[in-house]
């Protein structure tokens, strides 16, 4: 007995409207489910655009306008006031002091915030099981309480701190045999106010991206510390190739949200330096919109200044995830 093989032509595609190939009918919203989209989102997005995006649009009309912030009455000037602030001395200046805040707060925040962190968590014994310091609960604690300080408190703690003629800090230095730090006015001179106010917000930052780092690297399987061990790699090898790899998102967020505070740094300037500083060397965007808007009267041009610090701020975040997209690609 010979079997039938079936040839090609007696293979039967099934029809065209057959069910099989019909493409699945996009079920229609019930009017529940569009009411329940409405609700959750919808009215969200549109108290969002009313309280958020709105006075975004505001501001910018306004910094078209020569505005007086006190008077129904207003004419569009254009570009005019973005043209002033090019040849504004002053406003050039804050724009330099918050790029160099940018550039440090972050960097020397993140730096001593990961090795306080890595210390507690991995930092330990390098025998037996990878573990923090003793008492890191203590050191949590500890570090973690300057942030729980509002800031404008911080800020005037420590301008009396350095206060040049009853200062704990001048005491110090001259019970210690300093001379010459008597009477030394540290926010006064234009060598240390900037140093002295990047350290008072770091100070105040520490503690919290501290806390930060050691919940992320909790998060970090610990089989990955004890094969990096076995390996032979010590706690500075360690720290870059496996926890910094590990909480590169989080660095990104801390990153940026230090960022964000250093191109602000209103409150802890005005407890500081309220004037700006000796020859304006603390001197920042928002002091002077707030100077320009406020003690001259000229709304439409401090509009122009925060018009610009909110592209500053979205040009700062944007070169910060490039850099992390670049760097992850690279490494791997």
């Amino acid at each position: 007995m010979t079997a039938v093989v079936p040839s090609m032509t007696d293979v039967v595609a099934p029809p065209s409207g057959s069910s099989r190939f019909k493409r699945p009918r996009r079920r229609r919203m019930s009017r529940a489910r569009i009411v329940f989209i409405l609700i959750t989102l919808g009215l969200p997005f549109a108290f969002y655009s009313l309280f958020v995006l709105w006075p975004f649009v505001q501001a910018f009309i306004y910094s078209l306008t020569n505005w007086g912030g006190f008077s129904d009455t207003f004419e569009f000037v254009g570009l005019a006031n973005y043209k002033a602030l090019l040849h504004d001395d002053i406003f050039l200046k804050a724009v330099r002091n918050n790029l160099l805040l940018a550039l440090v707060v972050p960097f020397v925040t993140i730096v001593l915030s990961l090795a306080l962190a890595t210390m507690v968590t991995v930092g330990g014994s390098s025998t037996g099981a990878v573990r923090g310091l003793d008492r890191s609960s203590l050191y949590r604690i500890v570090s973690f309480f300057p942030y729980t300080i509002p800031a404008i408190v911080i800020g005037l703690i420590w301008s009396q701190m350095f206060d040049p003629s009853s200062g704990l800090v001048n005491g110090l230095l001259t019970g210690i045999g300093l001379d010459r730090f008597e009477s030394f006015a540290w926010l006064g001179e234009v060598s240390t106010a900037m140093p002295v106010t990047m350290f008072v917000i770091i100070w105040g930052f520490v503690g919290f991206y501290m806390v930060l780092f050691i919940a992320a690297i909790k998060g970090i399987p610990s089989e990955l510390y004890d094969a990096a061990r076995v390996d032979g790699a010590g706690r500075v090898r360690m720290t870059m190739m496996v926890t910094l790899p590990m909480v590169r998102d989080t660095i990104q967020t801390a990153y940026i949200y230090l960022g964000i505070l250093a191109l602000d740094a209103f409150v802890y300037m005005a407890a500081l330096n309220a004037s700006g500083g000796p020859q304006n060397s603390t001197l920042t965007m928002t002091q002077d919109l707030f100077n320009t808007a406020f003690k001259k009267g000229q709304f439409g041009l401090a509009s122009a200044m925060g018009v610009f610090l909110a592209a500053t701020t979205l040009t700062f975040a944007a070169v910060v995830f490039t850099i992390n997209r670049l760097t992850r690609g690279r490494d791997r």
